[in-house]
């Protein structure tokens, strides 16, 4: 039985009202206010401005001025660096109250978000260091007449859209490394999840950035959304999401030809040999399929086993997950939280329930659990799962395993890259060519070999096909915001033109 942590009360939490950051300016929205009622306690833990069109193209106007006649993008890579050091260490020092609003507006673990700020201020300062990293590049080798350089230059104004399942976290995968490469930008969190972002904008005020260059807009996708990757005063559009947001926020971006870089869905498959490591793999296992309640992009959510250790796995894997302990975000033994809304719930388990009469089993979990507040999901393992299977193909975006089999390498490999996903996988083998096989034939930005869901802020990450474009994090994150401009420059008489010229007398 999965071990159920009940919700403590929130009643003597008072719900935090904010204000959007707009052109340095704290601001109220015109309408009534968005709500947030807290997925694990049934409570208003947070209310945001009801950010409105004109709202957005107040801020990209902000934003545009700061980078056309602004000192941001003039200033020495020292100078941005200096601030962006200053920001990690202001985020560090309200890390708790960061951690507490992702914890109650998202559902998600307390002890696990107190993580995701450590890794974001270990993020921001790495982005600090690439500020002074960037650089261009110069051609000596063109002939005595020609020297070429080439520059790297911000690229503009971005707009950063954010999603609710990392709502801290993903904004420190773009926000910082616009900022070193000296863009301005207009930053939309979730409607479901703002107060993290909305801290950020008065960490970020308190660390030195200028008015205009940081500008953040609560408010809805067909409000607030649209007009920031559709604006012609736009150049960047950074977008993490679903994948059917990340196409038509291309559609939109296409009208102006705006650069885009996407971070969308997943289906990762860990696939797992017989001569693997089964007790680190287990541990592996249930890790992918529940962290951060299964709505995570990268979740090891299929499970692509070898027939002949499959039952034995399955097993494993069902007694392991009978331990995980569900319940109150706000408890720090809690590993798998709420829920981010009812209607997500109900995906869930209809996902589950379509399994099942198409001939999957339950191996454990597959219910919806009441504990008398919010909405949690039991930790699932669906077996007997093919590869044509919705639950097989589709982002459940729960906690929810699907395990499917294999009897050769070439047969592992057709299954991880059957669907339109390309995120993420893995390998489990003790042999490294078959992990090497498997790394270099599967199509995804990321293969663990022998682990999963590690990651470092030197790494890149993002995805093939229908996961995304473009790469986040690495030591290139930062030329990401940039355009690179050539200097073609002439030396000494000019000669060889089409046009004959005649010499004038001295």
């Amino acid at each position: 039985m999965t071990v159920l942590v009940n919700p403590t009360a929130l009643s003597d939490h008072k719900a935090r009202d904010f204000k959007m950051l707009i052109d340095g300016k704290w601001v109220t929205g015109a309408s009534d206010p968005i709500e947030r009622i807290a997925p694990s306690h049934g409570v208003v833990v947070s209310r945001f401005p009801a950010g409105s069109r004109k709202d957005a193209e107040r801020a990209i106007a902000a934003a545009r001025k700061a980078f056309d006649e602004g000192r941001w993008p003039r200033m020495t890579a020292s100078e941005r660096s200096a601030i962006l050091l200053k920001a990690a260490d202001l985020i560090a020092a309200r890390a708790e109250e960061l951690a507490f609003l992702d914890a109650i507006e998202a559902g998600k673990p307390i002890t696990q978000v107190r993580g995701e700020i450590a890794g974001s201020v270990d993020i921001w300062r790495y982005a600090a260091a690439l500020a002074r990293d960037l650089h261009g590049e110069s051609y000596n080798t063109l002939g005595d007449g020609t020297l070429g350089v080439v520059l790297r230059e911000a690229i503009g104004v971005v707009s950063i859209i954010t999603p609710w399942n990392f709502p801290f976290l993903i904004v420190g995968q773009k926000l910082p490394f616009a900022l070193a490469a000296g863009c301005t930008t207009v930053v939309k969190p979730s409607e479901l999840t703002s107060g993290s972002t909305l801290v950020l904008g008065e960490i970020l005020q308190q660390a030195g950035i200028p008015n205009g260059v940081v500008n953040i807009v609560t408010g809805t996708g067909p409000e607030v959304g649209a007009v920031m990757t559709s604006h012609p005063d736009v150049d960047m559009v950074s977008f993490t999401g679903s994948t059917g947001v990340g196409k038509l926020t291309m559609t939109n971006a296409a009208q102006t030809l705006k650069k885009v870089s996407l971070e969308l869905g997943g289906k990762n498959p860990q696939i797992v040999f017989p001569d693997a490591d089964l007790d680190a793999f287990i541990d592996a296992a249930v890790f992918g399929a529940y962290f951060n309640a299964g709505e995570c992009c990268n979740a090891g959510s299929r499970l692509i086993l070898h027939k002949s250790i499959a039952s034995d796995v399955v097993r494993r894997v069902a007694e392991l997950s009978k331990g995980v302990k569900v319940g109150d975000p706000l408890d720090p033994s809690t590993q798998v939280g709420a829920i981010i809304t009812p209607q997500h719930l109900e995906k869930i388990s209809g996902y589950v329930a379509g399994a099942r009469s198409s001939g999957a089993r339950v191996a454990h979990g597959g219910e919806t659990i009441d504990l008398g507040m919010g909405q949690f999901m039991s930790p699932t393992i669906l077996e007997a799962v093919t590869p044509d299977m919705a639950v097989a193909r589709e982002e459940v975006f729960g906690p929810v395993l699907s395990v499917l089999t294999f009897e050769t390498t070439a047969e592992a490999v057709r299954i991880a890259n059957s669907i339109e996903y390309g995120l993420s996988a893995g390998v489990w083998s003790r042999d490294f060519d078959t992990c090497l096989t498997i790394g270099r034939s599967v199509r995804a930005g990321t293969v663990w070999m022998n682990t999963f869901m590690d990651g470092a802020s030197e790494l890149p990450f993002g995805g093939y096909k229908q996961s995304g474009l473009g790469r986040e994090l690495g030591r290139h994150a930062v030329e990401d915001y940039t355009e690179t401009k050539t200097l073609n420059m002439h030396i000494g008489k000019r000669t060889g033109w089409w046009m004959p010229q005649t010499e004038k007398p001295v």
